[in-house]
């Protein structure tokens, strides 16, 4: 969840209340899964580029070290991450944003956190003035982290990652339709600047248009992700439109989401759009049918063809990278980098030992 662009906040996290350019290659062949001798963390197992994104471990404390700690312990090399994430291994402000939004949707009745999150405006309008002040005096002191930010920390940043052995394929900046050009060439530069090839952000035909350009400039790609647009009557026929935007737009396609709001098998859709998925959100939900629908389970206990999807992509599509995203509730006696590493063990199992 980005902390600093409440468009990116799901529902679902505010509802625990209650070419194409070239793409890099894959060589097919199967690398080791354990840990390399060095310590270095190593998740691609089968050829396949296994990850995570860093909202996995939206519960834990932020900050570089800590995210390099939690890649090798749950043996991560590939990052998708979010911006909030590596603006805070640069120094911004912690944003108060969610724990202010929180404390108001307790408030609440369920009935007004209900129609509250279907609206941004009406999400924003539940803070009282304490809580207003507190969001501007925060979109101040960012705004002026980003003008000035330390271009050579950004590269200190990248060269730490890299010399763990992590690969930061995407920034998670979320350029959208209402983005300013600043915004705009702040995001991908940043990426850019982290060695990203992408930037992700949620899809909407608006969007593409507006970030296509940027996109081009910086000869990187972006990413549309999907929550249930699929299940819209705008995205029902699919993301044609939106890829016509331009070659540098691509698809962050999230499977599961699509399989819990569709009921439709996730293979069909890689099958046709394989070469404009540059990467997937990687989980487990039950479909739209079952007694408790659209719901995140722990990995082979839903109904995803999850084990199906990981094997297409080793098989045709190794390219396409495949970040676990945590998203199902966390057992007390556990905890987000522990079942980071659970995932990628349950991949390892399909990719590599059958």
């Amino acid at each position: 969840m980005n902390r600093r662009n409440f468009l990116g906040m799901g529902a679902a996290a505010l509802a625990g209340l209650a070419l194409v350019p070239s793409m890099s290659s894959c060589d097919g062949q199967a690398k080791p899964a354990a840990k390399a001798a060095d310590g270095k963390p190593n998740s691609n197992f089968g050829g396949v580029h296994m990850g995570t994104i860093t909202y996995s471990w939206r519960d834990m404390p932020g900050g570089l070290e800590n995210l390099i700690k939690y890649c090798k312990e749950a043996n991560v090399s590939n990052l998708e991450l979010m911006g909030n994430d590596l603006e805070t291994c640069l120094g911004a402000p912690e944003s108060p944003m969610m724990g202010l939004i929180m404390g108001a949707m307790a408030r609440l009745t369920p009935e007004e956190r209900d129609g509250a999150m279907r609206r941004l405006d009406g999400i924003m309008g539940i803070l009282n003035d304490d809580e207003k002040k507190q969001m501007n005096d925060y979109n101040e002191g960012y705004a002026n982290f980003k003008k000035n930010l330390d271009w050579n920390k950004v590269e200190e940043v990248r060269k730490r990652f890299e010399s763990e052995g992590i690969d930061i394929h995407i920034v998670k900046t979320q350029p959208g339709a209402d983005s300013s050009d600043e915004d705009c060439e702040y995001a991908f530069k940043l990426a850019k600047a982290m060695g990203a090839k992408g930037v992700t952000s949620e899809m909407s035909l608006a969007a593409a248009k507006r970030c296509a350009p940027f996109a081009e400039k910086y000869d990187m790609f972006y990413c549309m992700h999907n929550h249930f647009q699929y299940a819209t009557p705008e995205f029902a026929a699919g993301p044609d439109e939106v890829l016509a935007v331009s070659p540098n737009v691509m698809l962050n396609f999230d499977f599961a989401h699509y399989f819990g709001s569709t009921g439709k098998n996730p293979c069909d859709f890689i099958e046709k759009y394989h070469d404009r998925i540059f990467s997937m959100h990687t989980k487990d939900k039950t479909g739209p049918n079952a007694q408790t629908p659209n719901e995140n389970q722990v990995w082979g206990q839903g109904q995803t063809p999850l084990e199906d999807v990981l094997k297409l992509v080793q098989s045709k599509y190794p390219q396409i990278y495949c970040d676990a995203e945590l998203e199902y509730q966390v057992a007390p006696w556990s905890n987000s980098v522990k079942e980071v590493g659970t995932c990628m063990k349950f991949a390892r199992r399909v990719l590599e030992l059958g």
